[in-house]
C-alpha cells in the first residue's frame, strides 16, 4: 500500500467535502438541528458530509471499512479502515463560530498509519502518514520545542455530557492555570490536536472522546515529533476515551499534574 499516494488522493476528497460544509455554513439559520444525546448535536450537513467522504474514500481503497460518527454506512470489520468525523465542532458550526473541521484517520490491522485534519474556515489541511512526516498545506510541520509547563500554551475540552470527572478536572485546571502560559478551549478536538502538531499549542488533554475525534490528530502529532498517550501513559487513547498529546518534552510534567488530581472520566 502506497500511503503517500493514498493520503494525497484522500486530501482531495476532504477538500471537496470541506467546500460543501463551508457553503452550507452560510445557511445556518435554515438548518434543522437534532440532538442525538445530551448536548450532542447533528444536522443534515454532518450526515451528507459523511456520505460524501465515505463514497470518495471507498474509491481509493475499494475493500476498506469505516468507523464513522454518524453511522451512515454499515461497511465495517475490514483490515483497512477509515475513521471519520465529518464535522468536528458541530456546535461551533451550528452557532456560527468559525472553528470546525473534518478529521480522518486510516487504520491498517488496528494500527493508525495516516491522518488528515482540515480546518475549513482557515483552509488549513494537516496530514501525515507513517514514516512520512507531517504537513500543513504541503509544508513540513513539527511540534514545539518548549520544555517546561510554565512556558507552554495548553488546550483542553470542557466536559459537556459526561460530568463524572468534572471535579478532578477543575482541580487540574487550577494547577495548570497557575503553572502555564494559559489554557484554550476551541471546541474541536481535531483542531486542538492539529495545533499541537504544528507547535501552536504545546499540549492537549481531554476525556470522553471517541475514536473519530482523535484518530486523525494522533498520528499527525506523532509524525510531527510529539507524543500521544492515555492518562496512564499507555496507548489506549483511540478507544479508551482519554488522551494526552504533547510536544513530548512536557509530557511527563503534564501527566504528573493530571494524575495528581486523579483526572479521569
Amino acid at each position: 500500500m502506497n500511503l503517500q499516494e493514498i493520503i494525497l488522493q484522500a486530501n482531495n476528497v476532504v477538500l471537496q467535502t470541506g467546500t460543501f460544509i463551508r457553503e452550507e455554513s452560510a445557511k445556518i439559520h435554515q438548518i434543522v438541528i437534532e440532538e442525538k444525546d445530551l448536548n450532542s448535536l447533528v444536522s443534515y450537513v454532518d450526515k451528507t458530509a459523511e456520505i460524501q467522504l465515505v463514497e470518495g474514500l471507498q474509491k481509493l481503497i475499494p475493500d476498506c471499512g469505516f468507523l464513522t460518527e454518524e453511522n451512515t454506512t454499515t461497511i465495517a470489520g475490514k483490515a483497512v479502515e477509515w475513521i471519520i468525523d465529518p464535522l468536528d465542532g458541530t456546535t461551533n458550526f451550528l452557532y456560527g463560530i468559525p472553528a470546525f473541521s473534518i478529521s480522518i484517520g486510516l487504520q491498517v490491522e488496528g494500527k493508525l498509519v495516516a491522518g488528515i485534519i482540515y480546518e475549513i474556515n482557515r483552509n488549513e489541511l494537516f496530514y501525515a502518514y507513517e514514516n512520512g512526516g507531517a504537513f500543513l498545506n504541503g509544508n513540513t510541520i513539527h511540534v514545539s520545542a518548549r520544555k517546561t509547563l510554565k512556558e507552554c500554551l495548553l488546550a483542553t475540552g470542557f466536559p459537556y455530557y459526561d460530568f463524572s470527572g468534572m471535579n478532578n478536572y477543575i482541580e487540574a485546571l487550577k494547577v495548570l492555570m497557575r503553572g502555564s502560559r494559559g489554557l484554550r478551549r476551541i471546541g474541536s478536538a481535531a483542531i486542538d490536536l492539529a495545533y499541537v502538531a504544528c507547535g501552536r499549542f504545546d499540549g492537549f488533554f481531554e476525556y470522553s472522546l471517541n475514536p473519530w475525534d482523535v484518530a486523525g490528530g494522533a498520528i499527525i502529532i506523532q509524525e510531527a515529533g510529539g507524543k500521544v498517550t492515555d492518562y496512564s501513559g499507555g496507548n489506549n487513547y483511540l478507544f479508551g476515551k482519554e488522551i494526552v498529546a504533547t510536544n513530548g518534552a512536557i509530557h511527563s510534567e503534564l501527566m504528573e499534574v493530571l494524575n495528581r488530581n486523579n483526572f479521569s472520566g
